[in-house]
């Protein structure tokens, strides 16, 4: 790492870190010539890999004709033609799209649509929403207090909203009992969140919001079957929205282009981002139910937010030409095929290893969990720092991989997480396993003695 002052904000402010110069499908190369494979797509965004020509050439064609106009004045071709293909079909009821910058806000315009729609419906008392612990929605004050992400929201808390509670997360292998089946723990779950609608009072809640597959706060953690129609079913019956947060985990990451496809349930507002545009532009988007938008139509007639990048014409066109790619190149079925070798493989090559506890994910979007102990699932010691050591002596050896400390609760609990471009070859997948193995036992070593 270079030592030089750099006037960046960089988020070490000890260390300037290698500038990336370039990349090429699923590598980056760095000013000092090293060639990375990109086994996280950034923190799973580079679905596409780098420098796509498709998408570079699609980026050239709106940049030279319009790059930018403001939503209080102009729509764009590219944001119609977007919104088109993402909800033109109507997928589970979503039948508009609000195109923001990122995750965060993504995440902050579907709580405050929630809210405006029971404003509007005369419920103004539905002012409380419920998420999970360990959980991540971003990192805006209003995004952070719904997450449940110890560690991000500790210095903030006294800044947070008192409007957010949380319940356990579908978190099976922490928070599963001994004995307990898939069926008596979601149970236990469903009890636990209708115990807290009851708590605040059924008609004062909003929302609950949840990741369908957890990202980067517990790594790649997915939802015993069920527990996503028991959740939609007692949001239903008290008048509740579900707000399904698939930043991470969305647009064709676990297989399918909504995570929520595989869970048998739709969600009213949906936030997604990382994945939809590939990294090419930054840009998010709130999909939102048509019964919803119809009723603050014939109320107020206006969504009463705003930013100033919304449905930024250069970004969704980026967007708009990631899609189509993985559309037309029938991606979704090879991040499946992908991704069942990459389940196989770090099966094979942790699946016995006796510091890794568990070995999760879906599609392309796969996570192994570090213990001290397998038997009694202890975590290392957080001082060691485990996963961030793992992280650069991997990148030592030319693999990105995402590093994720507090599995367990906030400080506890060291995962790796993986999230390959959809892109990615056969023969890359073997290579990313095998240099993360590399990585996790030359570190491990290096600990255990």
């Amino acid at each position: 790492m270079a030592t030089r002052t750099s006037r960046v904000l960089h988020r070490s402010l000890r260390e300037t870190p290698p500038k990336a110069i370039g990349g090429e499908g699923v590598y980056l190369f760095a000013e000092d010539g090293r060639r990375v494979l990109d086994a996280s797509g950034g923190a799973a965004v580079s679905c596409l890999g780098h420098q796509h020509p498709r998408v570079i050439a699609a980026m050239a064609k709106q940049a030279s004709t319009l790059a930018y106009a403001h939503t209080a004045f102009f729509s764009s071709e590219p944001a119609e033609a977007l919104a088109e293909t993402l909800v033109g079909h109507e997928p589970g009821g979503l039948a508009y799209a609000y195109f923001v910058s990122g995750g965060s806000e993504a995440i902050e315009a579907s709580i405050k649509l929630a809210r405006q729609y029971f404003i509007e419906r005369g419920e103004p008392q539905r002012q409380h929403f419920i998420a999970r612990r360990q959980s991540y929605h971003g990192n805006t004050l209003g995004a952070l207090a719904a997450g449940g992400n110890a560690w991000r929201r500790a210095p903030y808390a006294p800044l947070l909203s008192a409007a957010f509670s949380h319940v356990t997360p579908a978190f099976a292998y922490h928070e599963k009992r001994d004995g307990e089946s898939d069926t008596q723990f979601v149970a236990r779950l469903a009890a636990e969140l209708e115990a807290e609608f009851q708590r605040l009072g059924p008609d004062t809640v909003a929302a609950f919001l949840a990741e369908p597959v957890v990202g980067a706060t517990a790594g790649a953690v997915t939802a015993p079957d069920g527990y996503f129609k028991a959740v939609r079913e007692i949001c239903d019956r008290h008048g509740a929205l579900l707000i399904l947060d698939e930043v991470m985990c969305g647009m064709g990451r676990t297989g399918t282009t909504h995570a929520w496809e595989q869970e048998g349930v739709a969600p009213d507002i949906q936030a997604i981002a990382k994945g939809l545009g590939g990294g090419y532009q930054p840009i998010g988007a709130m999909l939102a139910s048509g019964r919803i938008i119809d009723t603050i139509r014939a109320g107020s007639g206006a969504f009463q937010h705003g930013h100033t990048y919304l449905a930024h014409p250069l970004a969704c066109a980026a967007a708009l030409a990631v899609q189509d790619v993985i559309r037309e190149d029938g991606l979704l079925d090879r991040v499946k095929e992908r991704g069942s070798q990459l389940e196989q493989r770090l099966t094979e090559r942790f699946g016995n290893h006796r510091h890794v506890g568990d070995i999760r994910g879906r599609g392309l979007f796969w996570a192994i969990e570090l213990v001290a102990d397998r038997g009694s699932r202890t975590s290392f010691d957080p001082a060691l720092k485990l996963n961030q050591k793992i992280k650069a002596e991997a990148f030592a050896n030319g693999l990105g991989c995402y590093p994720g400390g507090g599995t367990v609760d906030g400080v506890r609990g060291d995962h790796l997480l993986l999230a390959p471009p959809y892109i990615t070859s056969a023969d890359e997948i073997d290579q990313i396993v095998d240099k993360l193995g590399t990585a996790v036992d030359n570190v491990l070593r290096s600990v255990n003695h």
